[in-house]
């Protein structure tokens, strides 16, 4: 569930011409994604799974939607771009955009600055569990491992409904159906939005692996067969070469490239693994079996594939803590910070529904828009009363330093996502420590910087960022 967390500073817009274009529908598309089960899902141009976005440090991207859904409005979020003075193509609706009515258009524009490895979906009352999700890779001409790499593999893991998301939502806002307000329990895990996928492999060849989760809530763990994973970048930001792993965690929203090299010999193929980590959800440990999805490194087409998917001995242990995690450019630890923000965060029942809050305020969408508001109130648009009670509205100068505090009184754990920046992880507790002594305990001098970070559940996060982009706004999963 979303908690919208608004840094409300003066829009700005900047024009450019394109090498990049593209023309995509929004449409119903009927697929089969985990094997089991057809359903309507939500595809590009009539495809699904709709088709990565690709481009190169500096390209200018032009891409115009048009929603052919017929019953639904949308929306399109370019996850981890900063869209700094471009915000209107960040695409929150109601924050950066209109919703985009059935048989509108929108045309989003950006120069793309960062490298690293993104995803795109709709960012419109939860349609991307329902399909409109896929990889956005930019290339990076000065990539620093680019003398290691001889390919590159892109693997998404996702967690997968039968049902579409209008039908879940009633059901777990609703009290007398869900007293215990138990997060739906997916029907499947996929891997490339597919029931299984395959990568063919060259003996001896290194492959820069993109991995994204685009899951709805689950957290997985990722582990390819006696194959170790150095982890080179996360969320668009390269880290110093880690040890080298079997096993990464990534929780929703969350990416990762790794550098994996292939074995000398064709004698084999090899599966890997994506693991929903079962301890996300409220019914664990009496839920059905952890949902797992099982791909093929494919070294010889005449061999068999394995017959049994990589195991791993515990889902809270064997993984590289990504707080532990070094940038490669060193950027040093934040400090003078003019502005801190505490984020009590906690579920319960509100207004006779289940629901997730923010400092005892849960989220209800406003009667305007907080777009709209801050396009006409002038000089009171800084003014955090005029977006509502529930709109959790924060005001911030630009170039403040930003520390936020986040309390998480839930007992499970959460993804915390920004838009428009990335931060610096300063502290983490491990579950059960909350809340925050206001007191930093041996931070980290060059700490990692990601757009996504997964907070323990009873714990609590520390992270700060500079706020230099006005007309961006933070999100709080």
């Amino acid at each position: 569930m979303l908690l919208n967390v608004y840094l409300l500073l003066a829009l700005s817009y900047v024009t450019c011409t394109y090498a990049v274009t593209l023309n995509w529908a929004a449409t119903w598309v009927s697929a089969n994604p985990d094997g089991k089960f057809v359903r309507p899902v939500i595809g590009i141009n009539g495809q699904f799974p709709p088709p990565a976005i690709q481009a190169t440090v500096g390209e200018k991207v032009t891409l115009t939607l048009t929603n052919q859904l017929g019953n639904e409005t949308t929306g399109m979020h370019f996850h981890g771009l900063f869209q700094n003075g471009t915000s209107p193509s960040d695409g929150p609706t109601g924050t950066t955009q209109c919703p985009l009515g059935p048989g509108e258009s929108v045309t989003y524009s950006f120069t793309v600055q960062q490298p690293g490895t993104y995803w795109y979906h709709s960012h419109n009352r939860g349609q991307y569990p329902d399909g409109f999700r896929g990889p956005l890779l930019i290339t990076d001409p000065d990539n620093p491992y680019a003398n290691q790499i001889d390919g590159e593999l892109v693997l998404t893991v996702s967690d997968w409904y039968h049902k579409q998301v209008p039908e879940l939502i009633g059901p777990f806002l609703s009290v007398t159906e869900n007293p215990d307000g138990a997060e739906p329990f997916p029907d499947g895990a996929i891997l490339n939005d597919n029931a299984t996928t395959s990568f063919k492999l060259t003996p001896g060849k290194t492959y820069m692996t993109r991995i994204i989760n685009m899951s709805t809530f689950s957290s997985f763990l990722v582990k390819f067969d006696q194959h170790q994973m150095t982890i080179i970048e996360v969320d668009g930001v390269y880290t110093v070469e880690s040890q080298p792993t079997d096993l990464v965690y990534l929780t929703a929203g969350q990416r990762m490239s790794v550098l994996i090299t292939a074995k000398q010999s064709t004698n084999r193929n090899y599966a890997f693994i994506g693991a929903m980590d079962p301890t996300m959800f409220d019914c664990y440990p009496d839920c059905t079996t952890p949902l797992n999805a099982t791909g093929y490194l494919v070294y010889n087409t005449y061999k068999p594939l394995p017959a049994e998917p990589p195991t791993f001995p515990s889902y809270s242990s064997g993984f590289i803590d990504d707080f532990t995690l070094v940038p490669y450019d060193h950027k040093p630890l934040l400090t003078g910070v003019t502005h801190q923000i505490t984020l009590n965060v906690e579920s319960g029942v509100y207004f006779n529904q289940n629901r997730f809050a923010i400092n005892n305020n849960t989220f209800i969408e406003p009667l305007v828009p907080s777009l709209y508001s801050a396009l006409s109130t002038g000089s009171e648009a800084t003014n955090p009363l005029i977006y509502g009670q529930y709109a959790n509205a924060f005001v911030l100068n630009h170039m403040d330093v930003v520390e936020v505090v986040v309390n998480n009184y839930d007992e499970g754990g959460h993804p915390i996502h920004m838009h428009g920046h990335n931060f610096q992880i300063v502290q983490r507790s491990p579950s059960g420590a909350a809340p925050y002594n206001n007191h930093l305990s041996n931070p980290p001098a060059f700490p990692i910087r990601r757009d996504v970070v997964k907070v323990n559940g009873l714990g609590y996060l520390v992270y700060r960022f500079v706020a230099d982009n006005p007309g961006e706004a933070g999100v709080a999963v």
